[in-house]
């Protein structure tokens, strides 16, 4: 009965195109286009067979024959040559045991991919499959299947297929260990592959499509594997500062440093420095975070007036309120460690517009007044009496913000032992009660109390 079928397929395609050329000089169905009809009808029947059962069957073996005179002999009639070649040929390097005839199968295999791209285009995508079979199927020749995914990656950039970018970064790898390409290229390959996984990542997560989002996060967790090894602060920084060098200018370079040493925890590093504070003074739209980021490196190498700079900065960029009474807070407390009292409080109550609840604040003017209470006066009385503004601000810090009570309550019992004794404020003509102005920078209303 499958004969009959597949005669009566011949015939058919005898009558509808046995005549049909292509108006280049070659035919598109060869120059015996009724042996190309009939061979291509034979191959396909037993092929059918064979992925009708799962690919399990023999049948492939009846397919090759008339497949290969196909592929030889009327290259352009079908797409399908190529589509189901691959796999014909794979099988006959799967099952193929002497080690000359696999590594011709293995040539027929690329010569599939060469063909397929000759008469049916899709050159991108093709030399990915081929680049990455070549490697799987002859490990030796890993500098030719790198050129070839290099030349696919290129062409297809975010289309990319990931296994592609697997084996794209695999052969590489070789390359390096092979002392045919340098780290620094391999940095770059790790860097043009990561942005294409984030790409598609994303598309996918915006599309719902969860099985594609971890697929191409599996990606990106093998490749961060293979680059572990060669992802150490003291190769990037090597790597990058050449780099930095040659374009301090170039804004996506220096993102893309700042964001690869972040992310390695390089971020101690005068490159990691020196980078961010080009990128804060040359990009069109500066970050707040990045400035912030800067201010908070600048405090770390005790480079204060620096650090200052960079978070006024960030507080001048900042859009979103919360964040930017964070940076205010931050700010004050460097310029409590300048001894810049004044301006400091001025932050603090720049963090209590934006958040009036906020209990650290207070306690942080607290412990300014308190800090410098004998340095604002010259007798028994006024060498004290900043302690009673200080103790002001902590009973007002647990007041509106319970989470700093027991703190504001060390504070209280700690500083109320420093208030004037009884017989010095009754020397001084005052008692308990009386409202006072402290004076100094301070400058601030109280009342009098005593430590005993």
């Amino acid at each position: 009965m499958k004969i009959k079928v597949t005669i009566v397929a011949i015939l058919v395609g005898l009558i509808s195109f046995s005549s049909v050329f292509s108006q280049d000089s070659e035919p598109k169905y060869g120059k015996d286009s009724t042996s190309c009809v009939m061979n291509n009808s034979l191959y396909y029947e037993f092929y059918k067979q064979w992925k009708q059962s799962n690919y399990k069957s023999e049948a492939w073996k009846d397919a090759y024959k008339p497949w290969s005179w196909v592929f030889k002999h009327c290259p352009k009639s079908t797409k399908n040559i190529y589509l189901h070649g691959e796999k014909l040929v794979e099988e006959k390097i799967k099952t193929e045991t002497d080690k000359d005839k696999k590594e011709k199968y293995i040539d027929t295999l690329m010569q599939v991919y060469d063909k397929r791209i000759k008469y049916f285009g899709n050159e991108g995508y093709v030399l990915g499959k081929k680049g990455a079979d070549l490697y799987l199927l002859r490990p030796s020749a890993y500098e030719q299947a790198f050129n070839l995914l290099k030349k696919s990656i290129e062409l297809e950039k975010n289309e990319s297929d990931a296994p592609i970018l697997i084996y794209y970064f695999r052969t590489a790898e070789k390359m390096v260990k092979e002392d045919k390409l340098g780290k620094d290229v391999l940095v770059d390959i790790y860097d043009k592959t990561s942005e294409i996984i984030e790409y598609n990542i994303n598309k996918f997560k915006e599309k719902g499509k969860e099985k594609d989002v971890k697929n191409w996060e599996n990606v990106q967790g093998n490749i961060e594997l293979s680059f572990e090894p060669y992802a150490t602060c003291p190769d990037l920084v090597s790597i990058y500062s050449v780099k930095f060098s040659e374009e301090p200018d170039d804004v996506e370079l220096l993102r893309k440093i700042t964001r690869k040493l972040d992310k390695r925890d390089c971020t101690d590093t005068d490159l990691f420095l020196n980078t961010l504070e080009r990128l804060v003074q040359i990009e069109p739209e500066p970050s707040a975070s990045s400035a912030e980021l800067l201010g908070k490196l600048y405090i770390k190498r005790e480079k204060l007036n620096d650090a200052v700079k960079y978070l006024k900065k960030a507080i001048e960029l900042q859009k979103d309120d919360n964040e930017r009474a964070d940076v205010h807070y931050l700010l004050a407390n460097v310029l409590f460690q300048q001894n810049k009292h004044a301006e400091a409080r001025a932050n603090c109550y720049d963090v209590i517009k934006i958040r009036p609840n906020e209990g650290k604040a207070y306690i942080l003017i607290g412990d300014m007044y308190s800090s410098t209470a004998k340095s604002c006066g010259d007798n028994d009385l006024t060498t004290k009496v900043a302690y009673w503004a200080a103790v002001d601000k902590y009973y007002k810090a647990k007041a509106v913000d319970a989470s700093v009570a027991e703190l504001a309550n060390t504070k209280i019992n700690t500083f109320t032992q420093y208030f004037p004794a009884t017989e010095t404020i009754f020397f001084y003509d005052l008692k308990k009660g009386d409202p006072y102005t402290v004076g100094c920078w301070i400058n601030e209303s109280t009342t009098v109390r005593t430590s005993d």
